[in-house]
């Protein structure tokens, strides 16, 4: 009868190269030598600006009286005419104008960038 035996030992008794880089990256991010994923991004907590859940609220206030129209009008827009979809998007304003901005991703992998007049839904830029 054959037996098998184990081809290496245990890793207990020798480490693998992942439980070394494990160990490795434990020690620098202790030491702090990793950045924080805020200040890889460069971002810090008010990473949307002081002032953007004023915005939001702005906008959701026109969109219930009509005054402007929804982003969810707008993104399907876009979709309609550059296939894709969004990586983000917000409420801003282009001095006394109420804009979207919205950050898409097309299939075949370009990002554009497009200002929408919030009131009209018409395409500012981009595209």
């Amino acid at each position: 009868m054959l037996r098998s035996g184990a081809i290496q030992p245990p890793l207990s008794k020798t480490p693998g190269m992942k439980r070394i880089a494990a160990a490795i990256f434990g020690l620098c991010l202790a030491a702090g030598a990793l950045p924080t994923a805020a200040s890889a991004q460069g971002r810090g907590p008010d990473s949307l600006g002081a002032d953007w859940r004023e915005q939001q609220d702005e906008a959701r206030a026109g969109v219930q009286q009509r005054r402007l129209v929804p982003l969810t009008q707008v993104i399907e827009q876009i979709r309609r005419r550059h296939p894709g979809r969004p990586l983000d998007a917000g409420a801003e304003s282009m001095g006394d104008r109420p804009v979207y901005r919205v950050r898409w991703i097309t299939t075949d992998g370009r990002r554009i960038d497009f200002i929408i007049d919030a009131a009209t839904g018409a395409i500012l830029s981009g595209g």
